[in-house]
């Protein structure tokens, strides 16, 4: 199969009933948003389709709603928002009284929220709650092995929740809360990942898509939108549905100067090919 760019989301959307965006490396960088990125999608919306924006932000969609109108997201952009940090929530909901030790910035804190959480240190804790790192700007997982040893040692679970490895940061990629579970996975220990690409994001997503639409939408009209293979396109994939890859975010150095792929760059760079590829979102 080989693989082309389009130029426009509106070269693929036709019978596209519900699109499933990403955020980050789509509609903005962290930094700024991407006008044209949010145009093609409330021009989508204006056609009769529905957005719901799919993020592996480990915050309450509310909390994510804010970040998006402080960059300049129009909240017409989209219908509804699914975020990691909102699963991340009802798990913490479902265990009451266990003793929790949160790894993640202050910035994240809004994952807490209302939920009155019983916060410990490690060494007392039931399980932990990984946000991100405390340091984005300076750490990376590795400075996180003496702490994930003394957790494996006494066998506590790890709740990822957020699932990406990296994301942008203007133009440099930062470590996110996936780096830190994938290190504790690989020591042996137990990981629980909410968001992308693992299925109840999706799930969730297409029940708040069913509400706006007043009924479900085949998943054959469905298309994901997403920058990421490991989360945005292999998720996709495990959920049935299509993806339109946006190659400017993550893997733009992979895409730079490339036309179109040929099969065993598809299979080499995809493993299960998207649907088409699109250099940045526009209508």
């Amino acid at each position: 199969m080989t693989l082309r760019f389009v130029e426009r989301l509106r070269d693929v959307v036709d019978g596209v009933e519900v699109v499933l965006s990403d955020i980050w490396g789509v509609v903005h960088n962290g930094l700024e948003s991407f006008p044209d990125a949010c145009a093609a999608l409330h021009s989508y919306r204006r056609q009769g389709g529905v957005v719901i924006l799919i993020t592996n932000a480990p915050r309450p969609a509310d909390s994510v709603q804010r970040q998006l109108r402080k960059l300049g997201v129009a909240d017409e952009t989209y219908d509804a928002i699914v975020s990691s940090g909102d699963l991340t929530r009802r798990f913490v909901a479902d265990h009451p009284g266990k003793k929790l030790f949160w790894v993640g910035p202050e910035r994240d804190s809004s994952i807490h929220r209302g939920l009155d959480p019983v916060m410990s240190e490690l060494e007392d804790a039931d399980y932990i709650i990984c946000t991100g790192l405390f340091d984005d700007e300076t750490e990376s997982a590795e400075d996180y092995r003496p702490m994930l040893s003394k957790a494996l040692a006494r066998k506590v679970p790890l709740i990822c929740a957020n699932p990406d490895i990296v994301v942008e940061r203007g133009d440099r990629l930062i470590y996110c809360a996936g780096a830190i579970a994938e290190l504790y996975r690989e020591l042996g220990g137990e990981v629980v990942f909410y968001g992308k690409p693992h299925r109840p994001i999706y799930e969730r997503a297409m029940t708040l898509a069913a509400e706006r639409r007043g009924e479900p939408a085949e998943l054959r009209h469905v298309l994901a939108i997403g920058d990421s293979v490991r989360t945005d396109l292999t998720g996709a994939h495990r959920f049935g549905i299509d993806c339109l890859f946006v190659t400017r975010g993550i893997h733009a150095e992979e895409f730079a100067g490339i036309e179109q792929l040929d099969p065993a760059s598809v299979k080499e760079l995809f493993g299960h090919p998207p649907k088409a590829l699109i250099r940045e979102l526009r209508w």
